[in-house]
């Protein structure tokens, strides 16, 4: 991640050295690709209720419930390509650009405690959250300066997320587990610099925020392994995905 921020402020600093060259045309068709890091950050939560038939005291849930906040915040490369349309007045660029590729984000948290009623006992939960792809569809706007361009970007974004969670204790021992597979599409901001290097290329670097939402389900599949399931302990599982896109890239405009 520390080579992409790098390698991404030396293209920002390149563009402002060029920026004083003619000014250039970035309107009309273009595709391109870019590669880069996505720092993400996910707010997971596994939580589980009282019953009086059930197999927890009415001390241990709370306690669950504490060790169940956790942020298995996911990391990973990016990378992929776009199109896109610019119409260009003078110095003002607006236009929209579709984006995919990979976005291979993994993260994984994990916690622990001593249930409150019979220490030295304990419990754990572990979650997990994994990303693909990511897809994006935007609106550009922005203002050249000499080979540079300079825009603001915003939109909607899609991803694939993998959550899954898993609650196991020493006394029975007990386990339980619960996940989603799911598309979320949520809202996607930005901004960036492109420099034209010749006359259809240019070179660029962005930033994105992603937030895609979240996802929430239940299960009832406790099971103590001396004794059965449990179904009447219900447990909840949600979790959130947020990312910080960092990448760099490149255009290729046609027809000019």
């Amino acid at each position: 991640m520390k080579k992409v921020l790098a390698v991404s402020c030396l293209l920002c600093l390149a563009l402002v050295a060029v920026s004083s060259a003619q000014a250039q045309d970035f309107k009309g068709f273009y595709v391109g690709g870019n590669v880069g890091g996505t720092f993400g950050n996910s707010n997971a939560h596994t939580s589980t209720i009282f019953s009086p038939i059930g197999y927890f005291a009415i001390t241990s849930p709370p306690a669950i419930n504490a060790v169940g906040v956790q942020h298995p915040d996911p990391g990973g490369f990016t990378g992929g390509g776009q199109v896109g349309y610019n119409f260009q007045f003078s110095q003002i660029v607006m236009g929209g650009e579709f984006d995919f590729g990979a976005m291979n984000l993994a993260g994984l948290s994990y916690g622990s405690g001593v249930y409150p009623c019979c220490a030295p006992t304990t419990f754990a939960v572990q979650q997990s959250v994994k990303t693909d792809w990511l897809m994006t569809a935007r609106a550009r706007v922005g203002v050249t300066h000499g080979r540079v361009l300079v825009y603001g970007t915003g939109g909607l974004a899609t991803t694939n997320i993998n959550y899954q969670a898993q609650f196991s204790d020493t006394w029975g021992p007990a386990t339980e587990n619960g996940g989603v597979k799911k598309d979320l599409t949520g809202w996607v901001a930005g901004g960036g610099a492109e420099v034209k290097v010749g006359g259809h290329a240019s070179l660029k670097a962005e930033y994105l925020y992603a937030n895609f939402g979240s996802v929430m389900t239940t299960s009832t599949n406790l099971v103590w392994v001396g004794d059965g399931p449990w179904p009447m302990n219900v447990f909840t599982h949600t979790a959130d995905l947020k990312g910080n896109i960092v990448r760099v890239g490149f255009n290729y405009y046609f027809g000019h």
